[in-house]
C-alpha cells in the first residue's frame, strides 16, 4: 500500500452550456437519439484556453488543501495547449508557480489514474511532499459531426487533486492498481493529427485527421472481458474478495450506456456508481477526476471508505485503481 491520501479536490466546468437539442441538428440526429445513445443531455463548452481551465480547478484543490503550493505539478490530460513547451508549464504560469517540478502524463482517458499512482510513489519515496494533479480537456473542438455517436459524447471540463503522505494511523492509502494496454485496438479510438504521422505541413494531411474518431462497438467488445478480469485481479491484490466491499465506484464517464453496462456486469447498484455523464458528457481524461471531485463536493465519501477508479482509454487501455479515501 502507498501511504498517501487525497487531501482536496477541485472541479471546473465552463459556463457555456450546449444541450442535446442544440447539438441535434448539427449531427443529423434527434434529441431523443442523443439521450438514448450517449446519455448526454448537456455539455459545457470552453471559451478559454486549456491551461486557464486547469488553473481554475487547481486553485480550488490548493485552497482546500490549506493553500500551500505544491512541489510537483502533474498535468494528466490528452489535449495539449501546444506541442512545445509542455502544457504543465503554462498551468504553472497561470498558478504563479516558479521553480516547481512539472510534467505531463498522457495516457488518454486514463491519464489521471497513473498520475495518482506516480504521485503516490514519489511521495512514498520521499521525493516530494505535496503533489498537484490537474486534468483539463477541450474535446468539443475536435467533434466529428459525420460521426454522430462520438460527436454526441464530448464536452469540456477540468478537475484537480492534491496528494500528501497520509498521517500516522490514517486509514488512507492506495491499495492496488493495474493498467494494461492492448495495441490491437490502436485504431479503435483516434485523433490522428498533431504528430509527425499527419503533420499540418504534410500534403496528405486532411481536416478529418484533427477530428476525434471512435469505433464504440469495437471498444466495448475488446474492453469488456479484459476489464472484468482486471477488476478481479486488482480486488485480490487489494485484499478484497468482491465489488460489494467497495463503497463507491468512480468510472471514466465514457457514455451513459457504458456506465449502465459496467454497473450491471460488475453487479453494482447504480447509487454506488458516480454518474455525471448527463450533465457534463465525456470530458476525456478530465472525466474521471471530475467525477471524483463532484462526488467529494457532494460528501459521498469519508475517510476510510474504499473507492474503485475504473475505465478504458484509447490504445486500447483498461485500468483499475483501488484506494482508501
Amino acid at each position: 500500500m502507498l501511504p498517501v491520501q487525497i487531501v482536496a479536490t477541485g472541479f471546473h466546468a465552463p459556463e457555456r452550456v450546449e444541450t442535446a437539442a442544440e447539438l441535434a441538428p448539427r449531427i443529423g440526429r434527434s434529441e431523443g437519439w442523443i439521450a438514448r445513445r450517449s446519455g448526454v443531455l448537456r455539455r459545457h463548452i470552453a471559451d478559454e484556453p486549456v491551461e486557464r481551465m486547469a488553473a481554475r480547478a487547481a486553485r480550488e484543490a490548493i485552497e482546500g488543501a490549506g493553500g500551500a503550493p505544491p512541489d510537483l505539478l502533474i498535468y494528466a490530460a490528452t489535449t495539449p495547449r501546444q506541442m512545445i513547451p509542455d502544457t504543465s508549464v503554462f498551468v504553472a504560469r497561470e498558478l504563479g508557480l516558479d521553480g516547481v517540478t512539472t510534467f505531463t502524463l498522457h495516457a488518454t482517458c486514463l491519464s489521471f489514474m497513473p498520475a495518482l499512482w506516480t504521485a503516490g510513489s514519489l511521495i512514498t519515496a520521499g521525493g516530494y511532499r505535496r503533489v498537484l494533479i490537474v486534468s483539463a480537456e477541450i474535446g468539443s473542438i475536435a467533434r466529428n459531426v459525420e460521426e454522430p455517436e462520438s460527436a454526441s459524447l464530448l464536452g469540456d471540463g477540468a478537475a484537480a487533486a492534491v496528494l500528501e503522505r497520509a498521517p500516522a494511523g490514517s486509514p488512507s492509502g492506495m491499495l492496488a492498481m493495474a493498467i494494461t494496454t492492448h495495441p490491437a485496438g490502436a485504431e479503435l479510438t483516434q485523433l490522428r493529427g498533431g504528430g509527425m504521422a499527419r503533420h499540418p505541413l504534410d500534403p496528405g494531411t486532411v481536416t478529418g485527421d484533427y477530428l476525434f474518431s471512435m469505433n464504440g462497438p469495437g471498444v466495448y467488445r475488446m474492453a469488456r472481458p479484459r476489464l472484468t478480469a482486471q477488476v478481479a485481479q486488482v480486488l485480490r491484490e487489494a485484499g478484497l474478495t468482491a465489488t460489494s466491499e467497495v463503497d463507491l465506484v468512480v468510472p471514466h464517464q465514457a457514455s451513459g450506456r457504458a456506465l449502465a453496462t459496467m454497473a450491471e456486469h460488475l453487479g453494482l447498484a447504480p447509487e454506488r456508481v458516480v454518474n455525471i455523464i448527463g450533465e457534463y458528457g465525456n470530458c476525456v481524461a478530465a472525466s474521471l477526476p471530475m467525477a471524483l471531485a463532484h462526488a467529494n463536493r457532494e460528501g459521498r465519501m469519508k475517510r476510510g471508505d474504499t473507492l474503485m477508479l475504473i475505465g478504458t482509454g484509447a490504445g486500447l487501455a483498461v485500468g483499475t485503481l483501488i484506494l482508501r479515501w
